[in-house]
């Protein structure tokens, strides 16, 4: 068994699409980034690489490479978990968290997670997220920002 933490945290800016687990999400302001900036998707992304330990995101998708520019995060997620068959392992479970004040998120999660396992060729029942909000403290608070966290848990294959 291995165990991944990721974290990543993106700027909001007005006339950026909000993605979200690979969720179009209607609200006045986006997650600036090099990709599609999808903060779930990349925290996700990190946790499984840090549980196979060979590396980080930026390792296998920098941000200063042209043909990552507006790329969908779900198109990294789906190679991410091409390296995990390469290395021989697959998902025990997923657990995640969204750090947001705005908008609210709970009605996307259940699109979220079909998203995810779709990606990943899982059960949704192996992933797991979870809203939160930062009660107006901070960057996030004050809606500049949002973060997330995920945890994986890998096995390897026998």
């Amino acid at each position: 068994m291995r165990i991944g933490h990721g974290y990543d945290v993106h700027k909001m800016r007005k006339g950026r699409e909000l993605v979200i687990g690979g969720v179009n999400i209607p609200y006045e302001k986006g997650l600036l980034g090099h990709s599609d900036a999808d903060v779930l998707l990349h925290a996700l992304i990190d946790a499984i690489i840090g549980a196979m330990g060979i590396g980080c995101i930026g390792d296998y998708f920098p941000d200063y490479d042209p043909q990552y520019k507006g790329i969908s995060s779900l198109e990294l997620l789906a190679r991410t978990n091409e390296l995990l068959k390469r290395y021989n392992y697959s998902v025990t479970n997923i657990d995640m968290t969204i750090i947001c004040q705005e908008p609210r998120l709970s009605p996307y999660v259940a699109d979220m997670k079909r998203n995810i396992a779709n990606v990943m060729h899982v059960s949704p029942d192996k992933i797991n997220i979870k809203p939160k909000t930062e009660e107006g403290l901070g960057y996030i608070g004050k809606k500049q920002a949002i973060a997330a966290h995920a945890v994986c848990l890998l096995h390897k294959k026998v």
